[in-house]
């Protein structure tokens, strides 16, 4: 019984998170710069069972995909290039950094940590997947 992993994709850095094996709880992972995403992905594949991944995908206020799909697009073709055979999800990604802050904020973050970019990232790909998780159980 494998994993999902969600991806947050930025040009700098690259938000992680995963299930536990029974896919119900979504806890943050890592943060790793953008340009060693496939070296941590095929370390990861190979230590960890992951049956499905989830990519934020960010879209304006009109639903439309928006500008930052330029790059978050071509990661997906290259992944999906690279592992065919793994099922791959696109999830709204809307507002996400802001709910992270306020996680962050609500959780007891100090104003310093609150501009660790690679924290923000982290939990952006959390709020992600459980996202993704809340939604798949709805249609259950």
């Amino acid at each position: 019984m494998g994993r999902i992993l969600a991806i947050d994709y930025g040009k700098k850095r690259v938000g992680l998170a995963v299930t536990d094996p029974l896919k119900i709880i979504a806890s943050k992972l890592t943060t790793v710069p953008t340009h060693t995403i496939f070296d941590f992905l095929g370390n990861y594949f190979r230590e960890e069972e992951v049956e499905c991944l989830v990519i934020g995908y960010p879209r304006q206020m009109n639903n439309e995909a928006s500008e930052a799909v330029r790059y978050i697009n071509p990661f997906i073709k290259k992944l999906q290039k690279l592992y065919p055979e793994m099922p791959v999800e696109l999830v709204d990604e809307r507002f996400t950094s802001k709910m992270a802050f306020q996680t962050m904020i609500d959780g007891g973050v100090k104003k310093k940590g609150r501009r660790n970019k690679e924290l923000v990232d982290a939990i952006s790909a959390t709020i992600i997947l459980q996202s993704f998780i809340e939604r798949k159980k709805y249609k259950e």
